[in-house]
């Protein structure tokens, strides 16, 4: 397989830059039986089934972009250099890894300061990234985090306009629980309290999975032969719960849709190759492309996502190649709008659909 099977061409001005309000009035491409029908996202419940299950991911963006200054004593007195931090996951010996720009501005031992009262000194470098132990921890970091630092966009959303407190709303699932991505779930941007209630009444199931989304998530893929391409790492758990009602919703005929790539590839990893979904705890870096045998997913809810990305990879792999470029390029002659803030898609493949 190589990276141009995965490409087309997007106009810029259908990247969305602020999303649909309210959150369900989004558009909602549905392809199923060969055919693609343009609804929106309030219709979902009419396409689900009583006894379906949806698989929500409840991770939670935290504000994980920080500027700052890095002050240095010199011959000719104090001097600046502005600093730009963007949070990547915490280490157990009490850092944070993160992305610093210009990195080459900071020496080890050095002391960053933000806003708020918060700071953090450089401890070490390691590929690319720094290692950062701040001045506080625990709910005072949090809370220093929460005014001080601001959501991280994605970069085609960021070099078109800053984030700002709308973000931090506005880049949040309603259902968000656990702190620790730096990108949003997008395709659960879409819900919100009415839709659930709506889900719910029509007798589909929820349940709650945690894959802490990364900055890798935005990656470019830089190899020709995408066998080649090594995938990133995110951190995620299903629990005991979560697996047992999998199960049983596939033991009684259920269909399993996983809202979101991050929720699928979290469930295909935790599942054996009989489909059975076993409880899990770490990190994932499965890569799904065409030739993916399904284990867990029956259809999943995404948004549109980048050419030549790997999570173009994964729905080529969930409906075809060929199918995913007849249904890139309605969305396209449709002007759906694309990527995080942007409208959805409901992908049922073929062999997966459940009589």
């Amino acid at each position: 397989m190589k990276l141009s099977d995965f490409d087309f061409d997007l106009p810029e001005d259908m990247i969305a830059t602020r999303p649909v309000k309210p959150r369900s009035a989004s558009r909602l491409l549905v392809a199923e039986d060969r055919r693609i029908c343009d609804l929106h996202v309030f219709d979902l419940p009419d396409l689900l089934r009583a006894g379906d299950r949806l698989v929500l991911n409840d991770t939670k963006v935290i504000p994980a972009r920080l500027f700052g200054v890095r002050r240095r004593l010199g011959a000719e007195g104090e001097t600046e250099a502005k600093i730009e931090v963007t949070l990547l996951d915490p280490r157990g010996d009490g850092t944070w890894r993160a992305l610093v720009k210009p990195l080459k501005k900071v020496k080890e031992s050095e002391e960053i300061h933000f806003s708020s009262g918060l700071s953090a000194v450089l401890k070490a470098k390691d590929e690319g990234a720094a290692h950062l132990e701040f001045n506080l921890t625990g709910q005072d970091f949090d809370d220093a985090l929460a005014v001080a630092g601001a959501m991280p966009l994605p970069p085609y959303i960021a070099a078109k306009r800053a984030a700002d407190e709308q973000d931090k709303s506005d880049y949040q699932t309603v259902f968000a629980r656990q702190k620790g991505a730096v990108a949003a779930p997008t395709a659960s941007l879409h819900f919100d309290e009415a839709l659930l209630r709506k889900i719910s009444r029509k007798g589909v199931s929820i349940t709650y999975v945690t894959l802490h989304v990364g900055a890798g998530t935005f990656l470019p893929v830089k190899v020709d032969d995408v066998r080649d391409h090594k995938m990133h790492s995110e951190w995620g758990e299903v629990s005991q719960k979560a697996a047992d009602e999998i199960n049983e919703t596939r033991a009684q005929g259920g269909r399993i849709i996983p809202v979101g790539t991050t929720a699928l590839r979290l469930i295909e990893s935790a599942a054996s190759p009989d489909g059975q979904m076993q409880a899990r705890r770490g990190n994932t870096d499965i890569f799904i492309t065409p030739g993916y045998s399904f284990r867990a997913a029956d259809a999943l809810m995404t948004n549109f996502h980048l050419p030549k990305s790997t999570l173009m990879m994964l729905v080529s792999a969930l409906m075809g190649v060929e199918e995913i470029r007849e249904i890139y390029a309605h969305a396209i002659s449709k002007e759906y709008r694309f990527f995080s803030y942007g409208d959805a898609s409901f992908l049922v493949p073929e062999s997966k659909r459940r009589l």
